[in-house]
């Protein structure tokens, strides 16, 4: 089942159960100061959930656009080193504003996921919020009863406020959650004889988060009840798609199977023949389509701010390129393969594919510059100091090469 058919069936599947099917929003959350990003889909329906903002709906669904490099939520230096992080990736989610709340958005969830998506009955798992006395809440056994409905009680599994409470941010709307988890089998896992849900291996993936938007968390830290408790649901489309295309990494589906192609191309080297040099692979695979998205959404390049993020993005994938033997522009040409494979959703990078790669070689090239420079500065230094008999670097030498 192809990502595009997934996303489609999501959003068909949650508009027939009368969800208004809402496009995504920009990667900027232009009326949202406390954020860099869009970290999440319920970032666009905030006010709604505070009670401050009447949409003409009470149900949505949504395939939202996210960035997570930067802020509170930071997946930048886990990319490449893993097989699910990224720094832009898409949420698929359903809401409810004051609407319905767990025992629908339990039974949804399920629904999904067993009769449309397929998956095995027996490999899925829940998690409840286990409870926090600092926070003056009981274990979440409203939750736990109508999971119960569907699994044995030895897969429901109540974890701490680190994994079953979510926030947005510092501030603003929050709430006990439930993960589902699926157990992909033993030649996923790390072979730990702890291994079991929770464990950091790719064994328990967990797919879907349903967060249970009860409070307003406040500057002080307190949680005041929302107006009425709402649904924030969020399951990443690439995780749901390696699930259902049966691949390892979310870097082995068909939304990353183009960008793996031309870096092939460009290189030589094929992924999947040695792990340093796809570590380099995934990091650019998942920079370009951050990159081309970001600069849609109106980033440029800059020394502060979503400017510095995205500059970092494109700076990070340009050194691993050059781990793989590419000393020459290449990301702009990468973001050419992320806009053909995302046309079908995104046509707009497509429509901008002239200001998009302008904006990237014009950074490759200053990139590139800058680095050649500090390069031949470094071995004329280490050279001098050879020759002088010095034994270590002075620190000068590395502030001089930062100032580059």
């Amino acid at each position: 089942m192809k990502a595009t058919e997934i996303r489609k069936a999501f959003l068909e599947f949650f508009r027939d159960r009368g969800h208004t099917v809402v496009k995504s929003s920009s990667l900027i959350p232009h009326d949202d100061p406390t954020l860099l990003f869009t970290n999440a889909g319920m970032v666009q329906f905030k006010r709604s959930f505070l009670g401050e903002e009447k949409r003409p709906y009470s149900r949505a669904a949504s395939s939202q656009k996210c960035m997570r490099a930067g802020g509170k939520h930071n997946d930048l230096e886990n990319v490449g080193r893993t097989a699910r992080h990224h720094t832009f990736f898409e949420m698929l989610g359903n809401f409810s504003f004051g609407d319905y709340f767990k025992r629908d958005a339990v039974e949804c969830a399920w629904a999904f996921l067993t009769d449309r998506m397929g998956l095995p009955k027996d490999k899925l798992y829940a998690t409840v919020h286990e409870g926090d006395a600092t926070m003056h809440l009981g274990p979440d056994e409203e939750a736990k009863g109508f999971w119960a409905r569907y699994l044995p009680q030895d897969r429901i599994l109540e974890f701490p406020t680190k994994d079953n409470f979510w926030a947005m941010g510092d501030t603003g709307p929050c709430g006990p959650c439930s993960e589902i988890i699926i157990d992909q089998g033993e030649k996923m896992g790390c072979g730990g004889p702890d291994c079991k849900p929770g464990c950091d291996c790719d064994r328990y993936l967990e797919l879907w988060n349903l967060v249970f938007m009860q409070f307003n968390r406040k500057e002080d830290g307190s949680l005041e009840p929302l107006p009425k408790p709402s649904i924030d649901t969020g399951m990443g489309l690439e995780r749901i798609a390696a699930v259902k295309q049966g691949v390892p990494s979310n870097y082995d589906t068909d939304l990353f199977s183009p960008m793996m192609s031309r870096i092939e191309e460009l290189t030589g080297y094929r992924y999947g023949s040695y792990g340093e040099k796809d570590v380099s692979v995934k990091v650019i695979a998942d920079h370009s389509r951050a990159a081309a998205f970001l600069i849609n959404d109106g980033v440029l390049p800059g020394n502060e701010g979503r400017g510095y993020v995205l500059r970092r993005v494109i700076r990070r994938a340009l050194r691993h390129g050059r781990f793989l033997g590419l000393d020459r522009p290449f990301l702009h040409d990468m973001a050419v393969a992320v806009m053909t494979s995302m046309e079908d959703a995104y046509p707009e990078l497509l429509e901008s594919k002239s200001f998009i790669t302008r904006v990237i070689l014009h950074e490759e090239e200053r990139f590139n510059e800058t680095l050649d420079f500090g390069l031949k500065l470094l071995q004329s230094e280490v050279r001098r100091l050879q020759d002088e008999g010095e034994k270590s670097i002075p620190g000068s030498l590395i502030f001089k090469l930062y100032d580059t």
